[in-house]
């Protein structure tokens, strides 16, 4: 029998593949055996180090808890500034007009090539140096500031792909209507592409929450990450366990984003099936839309 990509497996190919799948599940089991033994004889897998976790309420309040919340702050607040931004620059790229292509094209170049990291350190210099923010919140405008610059970039170039992979007929069918190029770029082609782009922007948003622990390294933002110091030296330095913690936690935050985009994608398409848009002539010839993004042209209007 054979499939559509490749042929079936023969005998000695299914032989290989459960050869392969042995050594495989014998490797991985040595290296979680190899790092399980580190941790025990290092002592690190001891109740005493993990019992703080399970069996009291402070460490989650005094550390954990007042980490997440920064951390999430610093990530909204440079996800609603970073969004409208990139979708303004990537709109700009894709102008006809040289005067507003040309400058979005080098904004985007120059803030996608420079780490995050250096943003949130000339923004913390040029924030200390120019204004009056105090240096309690001066962190955390620092790493907005830098997550902003580089993933409004990153997000400008997801809008303009996004943008690009519609087919040219939604274009041309918008136009023969009568409708001018910011309304064909605002009812039919920006509702389309939100669908396609939605899985690259909670990608980048997944990075922005990543990206805020780089603040706690450096301009002793006080992050989630951050949280680890303090906390390791106040329950007898188990380092281990808490990086632990704090990985899990972020793993649960960035699940939960993925798994709602996942969500919002799926009501969004079925919404686009079930509903389509009927864009014709109104009365007096002016263009007329309802609903979502299809273009469908009105055989009255001929």
């Amino acid at each position: 029998m054979t499939s559509v990509l490749y042929d079936a497996q023969g005998p000695r190919a299914k032989r290989r593949n459960i050869l392969y799948t042995v050594l495989f599940v014998l490797v991985a089991a040595t290296v979680v055996w190899w790092v399980y033994d580190g941790l025990a004889s290092k002592h690190q897998l001891d109740w005493i180090k993990w019992k703080p976790f399970f069996t009291s309420p402070q460490p989650w309040e005094t550390f954990i808890w007042p980490g997440v919340q920064n951390t999430l702050k610093a990530a909204f607040f440079a996800l609603i500034i970073a969004l409208p931004l990139g979708a303004l620059f990537g709109i700009g790229r894709l102008s006809d007009h040289r005067w507003m292509r040309v400058p979005s094209g080098v904004v985007v170049e120059f803030f996608r090539a420079i780490p995050v990291l250096i943003l949130m350190i000339i923004a913390n210099a040029v924030y200390s140096e120019y204004t009056n923010i105090d240096t309690e919140t001066r962190p955390l405008y620092a790493v907005v500031t830098g997550l902003v610059l580089y993933n409004a970039s990153v997000l400008a170039e997801i809008v303009r792909a996004g943008i690009l992979t519609l087919p040219q007929g939604q274009t041309d069918a918008a136009k023969a209507i009568g409708m001018r190029k910011g309304q064909t770029m605002v009812f039919v082609l920006l509702p389309q592409a939100v669908t396609a782009m939605l899985p690259a922007i909670v990608s980048q948003l997944v990075v922005i929450v990543k990206d805020t622990a780089l603040g706690g390294a450096v301009m002793t933002f006080p992050e989630l990450l951050a949280s680890v110091r303090p906390m390791a030296a106040n329950y007898g330095s188990n380092t281990i366990a808490c990086f632990t913690i704090i990985a899990v936690i972020y793993i649960a935050l960035n699940f939960t984003l993925t798994s709602f985009a996942s969500w919002l994608e799926r009501r969004l398409r079925q919404r686009k099936k079930s509903t389509g848009t009927v864009a014709g002539t109104g009365p007096g010839g002016a263009p007329e839309t309802v609903g979502a993004p299809v273009v469908v042209m009105d055989s009255s209007a001929a």
